[in-house]
């Protein structure tokens, strides 16, 4: 098998478990942003019978929304959502992308495009911006040789610290291209070409339940990972979506009953929930959350609204039947994608197949 200690079996979390970790103030917060949503929704409805429907209601209603989550995150300093904490300079960019992401006329390749783009600026943002007062000089080579050979130097942000001890905890299947992503990244910025390991979860939500009574089941016959490589480490997991926060609580959870003790766990996304993140920080001490875009509420199905529809779905292609093998996974994404990530998708296959 391709876990440790011989474990076996699947791992459960509910969603009352999740909840019993939420303050009082999170729910009257939470209520809070659905009754604004509710508003919010009025004039969805009313844009998509008439599209020449007023849209300054709807305006209005999303920018206090903003300013509300913008108020109670600085009161939360494990959550760092990109546009709360990075210039104004910077904020048009992350709405573009994510605004691209949302739109149901972004087709595949553009949507592996933009990922790319949006865990470019995420990386920056968790492990670069940290590092702006700490750089390093690198000497490169360029092809130019004449009238002799040409060398050019760059000062680029010393990361070392931040990123020697980490491993990439991937989500199957959803996160994997976003983990192979942060992991090139750290590839790239580390001075020795640092080659993160990887631990691959498989982990379902039961999309039969509604959010209150939703369960999470982590597959331990169908994961690969060694407790003893994650012990005392950094873990970074890197999912497009954080809804409702229960996937990673459950790898977590389990972890530590296992003895494993995390230095830190970072878990960065693309667009979190309000409850989602909540829940991560309540229940997980030593959680960072970090994201591009925050959203305000969930629906009674645990999606997030507005939300961007299957982040998996959209990444990887719909599972008929028999669902694919890591192996055929990646190779699906193709050979473009596979040359680019060549060094993660290494070692993956070597997770996989031992």
């Amino acid at each position: 098998m391709g876990y440790h200690r011989g474990m076996k079996g699947r791992i459960t979390l509910h969603a009352a478990d999740l909840d019993g970790w939420l303050k009082d103030n999170d729910g009257v917060l939470l209520e809070e942003m659905w009754d604004i949503y509710q508003a919010y929704m009025v004039e969805c409805e009313a844009l998509s019978e008439d599209h020449s429907h007023d849209m300054a209601a709807m305006v209005s209603l999303s920018k206090k929304m903003g300013h509300r989550l913008e108020e109670v995150m600085k009161d939360e300093p494990r959550i760092h959502v990109y546009s709360f904490e990075t210039p104004r300079e910077q904020h048009a960019e992350a709405s573009r992308l994510v605004a691209r992401l949302r739109s149901p006329e972004t087709g595949h390749e553009e949507f592996l495009y933009y990922i790319q783009r949006a865990y470019e600026l995420l990386f920056a943002h968790v492990y670069t911006d940290r590092a702006l007062s700490s750089k390093r000089s690198i000497i490169q080579r360029t092809p130019v040789t004449i009238p002799h050979q040409n060398y050019a130097v760059h000062r680029i942000p010393d990361i070392d610290s931040q990123i020697h001890d980490s491993v990439m905890c991937v989500m199957l299947r959803g996160a994997l291209l976003p983990s192979m992503i942060i992991s090139k990244e750290i590839q790239d910025y580390s001075s020795d070409g640092y080659m993160t390991p990887f631990a691959l979860f498989r982990i379902k939500r039961d999309e039969s339940c509604t959010e209150k009574d939703m369960r999470y089941v982590l597959d331990l016959d169908k994961s690969y990972f060694d407790l003893d490589e994650l012990d005392g480490k950094d873990l970074v997991f890197a999912d497009p979506m954080n809804a409702t926060g229960g996937s990673l609580v459950t790898i977590v959870k389990y972890l530590k009953d296992s003895g494993v003790r995390p230095k830190s766990i970072k878990f960065i996304n693309v667009i979190s929930a309000l409850k989602g993140s909540l829940r991560i920080v309540r229940a997980i001490p030593e959680a960072e959350v970090y994201t591009l875009w925050m959203d305000p509420v969930l629906n009674e199905r645990a999606y997030i609204l507005p939300g961007l529809g299957d982040a998996g779905d959209r990444l990887n292609g719909v599972d008929g039947e028999h669902p694919r093998g890591m192996v055929q996974l990646i190779a699906d994404y193709g050979q473009q994608i596979v040359n680019l990530y060549r060094d993660q998708v290494r070692a993956i296959e070597e997770r996989v197949l031992g």
